[in-house]
């Protein structure tokens, strides 16, 4: 702890790969005792909330240790979450039917909310988002999310639905031959995609990386399908920015952190599909927190909520 800090919270990040946790302490926002693992979620709902609960136990165990004021666990989570903290969403993670929030309230008070709300709040306490009253914050990662911050708190929406970026289709016509085109950005631009539309091609690839790494040794596929990827993400930022015109931009998420082509082609593609002039040079950022957004932020829900 700093010298400052009186308090801490147990921030747990569970996303489609790996689940990731530590003790936060406030009001510094720095990350203690961090732990992480695969989330492995072909194994089931139960067993992920088993290792979250697991991850939980240990830290709580550690902020006792230490002699530090625990005021709550805050999870985020790679799904749909209402108001309540419910989970409403089953694509990765299956906790529809699993009273998660209730079941950690036997541990600590606890609170289950979206995982791009989580890094969004905390880019905002602590990192890019810190000195904008309002920030429209992108996650690029396994999955393609959004949200509005404005004042210091990401807007949930009136369902805890306003998240839904890259998974909706845009249902258009071929102008060339006249088929149905329904084009979904996640399927297209997201980690998991540029793997697929990669092997697809005949390279190969398992993790995003490795599509990365092919294009930086030459390979020209490789180059292309992260070009295109990247200028497709442009224009739906661009279309976020034309309808909530924020102050900022901020890219989060493995692929919205990484440096070089990607995000040189994002950033340029985004400005080109901003309408208005007054908004073409608005600030387009990385997340400051990187891979730790997450955790800080699902800590600083919590720190919110209990303290």
């Amino acid at each position: 702890m700093t010298e400052t800090d009186t308090s801490c919270a147990i921030g747990i990040d569970v996303g489609g790969t790996k689940l990731a946790a530590g003790i936060v302490t406030f009001p510094s926002g720095t990350i203690h005792t961090r732990l992480v693992e695969p989330t492995n979620p072909q194994n089931g709902g139960s067993a992920v909330f088993d290792l979250v609960e697991h991850a939980a136990r240990k830290l709580i165990q550690t902020a006792r240790t230490a002699n530090i004021n625990l005021v709550g666990i805050g999870v985020g989570v790679a799904e749909l979450v209402d108001l309540e903290g419910n989970v409403t969403s089953d694509h990765t993670i299956k906790w529809v039917d699993i009273p998660v929030q209730d079941r950690l309230q036997e541990l600590a008070p606890s609170i289950v909310d979206a995982d791009v709300r989580a890094a969004a709040l905390g880019e905002a306490r602590f990192g890019a988002g810190k000195n904008y009253p309002s920030f429209a914050y992108v996650s690029i990662g396994t999955g393609i999310g959004c949200t509005l911050v404005q004042n210091g708190l990401p807007y949930s929406g009136a369902r805890g639905n306003a998240l839904i970026v890259g998974s909706s289709p845009l249902s258009t016509v071929c102008t060339e031959c006249g088929s149905q085109l329904h084009p979904v950005l996640e399927a297209f631009s997201s980690g998991p995609a540029l793997v697929h539309r990669f092997v697809m091609s005949g390279g190969q690839a398992t993790r995003a990386e490795e599509v990365f790494d092919a294009a930086e040794k030459g390979n020209e596929k490789a180059k292309e399908i992260i070009i295109s990827a990247a200028d497709s993400l442009g224009a739906s930022v661009g279309f976020l920015v034309n309808v909530l015109d924020p102050h900022a931009v901020i890219l989060g998420g493995g692929l919205g952190s990484r440096l070089g082509i990607y995000f040189d082609r994002v950033l340029a593609s985004t400005r080109k599909h901003i309408w208005s002039p007054a908004s073409s040079k608005l600030p387009i950022l990385q997340s400051r927190l990187g891979p730790e957004a997450g955790i800080v932020g699902a800590a600083a829900r919590a720190h919110l909520q209990f303290a």
